[in-house]
C-alpha cells in the first residue's frame, strides 16, 4: 500500500523527517506515536501523496467549511464521486437518498440531531467528529488521520477510533495519547525528532519504549 525509502523533509532548513523508510501493507491498521513536532503530520502527508485517489485525510484542524451545515460538510467528502450538477443541486436542495446516507454516518458519531446545524455553531469536539464522518462517508479503502480525537470527549474517543477502523481496510492514525492507541491497532510506530524509534506489533510496545519516546528532546 505504502512504501517510503530514505525520505527526508525539511522546512526552512530544519529537518522534519530524517531518512525515513517505511512499508505499510494493504489491510494494516497502524498507529503513529510521537510528541508534537516529531514529524507525524509530515509523515501522514507523504503517505497521502502516494495514494491520493484511494485515501481520505482527516486534518488535525478539521478543514471544515464553518458557514455550511453538518450535512454539506460530510457530503463534501464525496464531491469527486458525483457530477457537478448533482453536487450543485445538493447544495441548494439536498437529494433524499444522499441525506439518508449522510444522516446514517452522522448519527453513528452521535450528531444526528445536528445534521442541519451550521458547523460554526458546534463545539471543537463536535467539529472533529464531523471531520471523521466526512472521511468515513468518502468510502475509500484508506484513511489517514492526524490526531482525529484530540478534541473529542475521552469516553467517545474509543468509539470514534473503532469507527475509523471499521470504515476502511487500511488505517494509519497519528496520536499523541498512547492510552488510546495500543489496544485498537495492531502495529505501532514511534516517531521522535523525525526518526522512527520503533516499529513493532502494538502488543510488543513496552512502557519503557514509550518513556524513551516521550522524553524531553
Amino acid at each position: 500500500m505504502f512504501s517510503l525509502q530514505d525520505i527526508s523533509v525539511a522546512y526552512d532548513g530544519e529537518a522534519v523527517l530524517k531518512n525515513v523508510s517505511l512499508e505499510i501493507l494493504e489491510g494494516e491498521q497502524v498507529v503513529i506515536f510521537g510528541q508534537s513536532g516529531s514529524g507525524k503530520t509530515t509523515l501522514l502527508r507523504k503517505l497521502l501523496e502516494l495514494r491520493p485517489d484511494r485515501a481520505a485525510f482527516i486534518h488535525q484542524d478539521y478543514a471544515l467549511v464553518p458557514q455550511l451545515s453538518v450535512f454539506h460538510n460530510v457530503y463534501a467528502g464525496s464531491l469527486d464521486h458525483n457530477g457537478w450538477f448533482h453536487n450543485l443541486r445538493n447544495l441548494v436542495r439536498p437529494n433524499a437518498d444522499d441525506v439518508e446516507m449522510v444522516d446514517a454516518v452522522v448519527s453513528e458519531i452521535g450528531l444526528g440531531e445536528r445534521l442541519w446545524d451550521t458547523v460554526s455553531d458546534l463545539s471543537g469536539g463536535q467539529q472533529q467528529r464531523v471531520a471523521v464522518a466526512r472521511a468515513v462517508y468518502r468510502g475509500v479503502s484508506v484513511i489517514l488521520a492526524d490526531e482525529p480525537v484530540a478534541s473529542v470527549d475521552p469516553q467517545q474517543s474509543v468509539a470514534v477510533l473503532e469507527m475509523l477502523k471499521d470504515a476502511a481496510a487500511s488505517v494509519v492514525v497519528a496520536l499523541h495519547d498512547v492510552t488510546l492507541g495500543l489496544e485498537p491497532f495492531t502495529r505501532a510506530i514511534g516517531l521522535r525528532s523525525g526518526e522512527i524509534i520503533f516499529d513493532l506489533p502494538a502488543s510488543e510496545v513496552s512502557p519503557q519504549l514509550l518513556d524513551q519516546l516521550y522524553q524531553p528532546c
